[in-house]
């Protein structure tokens, strides 16, 4: 019989296959299953009887069930005992005489729940001297043990419900924030650029972008949002739609980090969260890239003609979201032909391996040093180079590249 239990998946079934068992070790004439489960007293429903031709699901059709306000079967639950009567006499008014009509003796086993009996299994018997007081003991405890398997079994049942229901809702999030992505990314003189987006979770924090701006410049945004999952997706959604309502031209990169900052710490970040931020905007007449950062990973620049690296760190500020009134410095570096630039957040030099080691940004220096490829393709040697470091181990946090090669 527990072997046979153990295999069930759905309560529904489970109760039966136990009732069949347990005909052949306590056979009954008839029988009724009752629970005041979410019920004020004296009122109690009916979950199962004999005499019904078809089952109803007591917990997934609740709304079918019968339920009384009078009669034994409330007394016999609301005293909450287990009791053997050898001797009964039903009113034919009362509703246990349509249940276990005949019934000569009654066996009432209550099971508990957090402390009440809040179900009762009530058997009835033709004959008398049919059932031993003794066993009654014994069957209370096999009754409550099985009634706290077939808990574990619904509970089961509500939560990945509940998983299901709400991993097509993380799935939407995650659609809607991919949408906020740039669809395609443009094609700019001088210019090769290639980006790469890989969340944690279903949704996730990172954020980049591309911006048109005046006077043939773009402008590129990748940012960080602290923290993981829906919360981290929501602030990315809010910060996008600041980024892109920004009034007037953007001038200078200080002019949006100054902006959505305000934005964020005088109206959403109020719970201590922040976003990481560098923002730059590069001008394709004479190749130069002026940039603001927000605490933010320094990109990296690999001059290919000397073999040279460099960081832009020199406008280097706090996160956006903590102080509303922040002012962001900027700096302009001279790009030459060759240079590689790439923007990343810190999933990519924080991803561990089995040791607890990080990648870093040594590492990641190290593939740069590969100068004869374009920036899809260096996206690609960063990528695989994370994977053989970390051993295919699931990304810890949202990882987010965007590079940019002056051709």
């Amino acid at each position: 019989m527990m072997r046979e239990l153990s295999a069930q998946t759905e309560p529904q079934e489970m109760v039966r296959r136990y009732r069949e068992r347990m005909r052949n070790m306590f056979p009954v004439d008839s029988f009724v299953s009752i629970s005041r489960r979410g019920l004020e007293k004296p009122k109690y429903m009916i979950t199962r009887a004999s005499i019904w031709d078809e089952e109803i699901d007591p917990w997934l059709n609740r709304d079918k069930l019968p339920v009384y306000d009078s009669g034994l079967l409330g007394e016999l639950l609301y005293s909450e005992e287990a009791v053997y009567l050898p001797t009964v006499d039903f009113d034919d008014d009362d509703p246990i005489a349509k249940y276990l009509a005949g019934a000569k003796i009654l066996i009432a086993v209550p099971a508990f729940d957090e402390g009440q009996a809040l179900n009762m299994f009530v058997a009835g018997q033709s004959e008398h001297n049919s059932f031993d007081p003794v066993d009654l003991p014994d069957l209370v405890w096999r009754t409550n043990l099985f009634g706290r398997a077939t808990g574990t079994l619904v509970l089961k049942r509500e939560l990945d419900r509940a998983y299901e229901q709400v991993d097509q809702e993380l799935k939407t999030v995650a659609e809607i924030q991919r949408s906020l992505l740039p669809s395609e990314l443009p094609k700019i003189d001088s210019l090769d650029i290639a980006a790469h987006y890989e969340t944690s979770a279903r949704a996730g924090g990172d954020y980049y972008d591309v911006f048109p701006l005046e006077n043939g410049k773009w402008g590129f945004l990748i940012a960080d949002v602290c923290g993981h999952g829906t919360p981290a997706a929501v602030l990315m959604a809010i910060m996008h739609a600041l980024a892109h309502t920004f009034p007037g031209s953007v001038i200078q990169p200080s002019d949006l980090l100054d902006y959505v900052n305000h934005k964020l710490a005088g109206h959403y970040t109020s719970d201590g969260t922040f976003i990481t931020a560098f923002y730059a905007i590069y001008d394709p007449s004479d190749r130069t890239l002026t940039y603001s950062s927000a605490g933010h990973n320094p990109p990296r620049v690999k001059r290919c003609s000397d073999g040279s690296m460099f960081i832009l760190d020199k406008a280097q500020s706090i996160p956006l979201g903590i102080v509303e009134d922040t002012k962001y410095e900027q700096e302009c570096v001279q790009l030459i032909q060759g240079d590689q630039v790439i923007l990343y957040t810190d999933g990519i030099t924080e991803a561990f391996n089995d040791n607890e080691e990080l990648y870093g940004t040594e590492r990641l220096d190290a593939v740069l040093e590969n100068c004869g490829i374009d920036a899809n393709a260096l996206i690609a040697s960063v990528l695989e180079s994370v994977e053989e470091f970390t051993q295919d181990r699931p990304a810890d946090d949202d990882r987010t590249l965007l590079v940019l090669k002056v051709r």
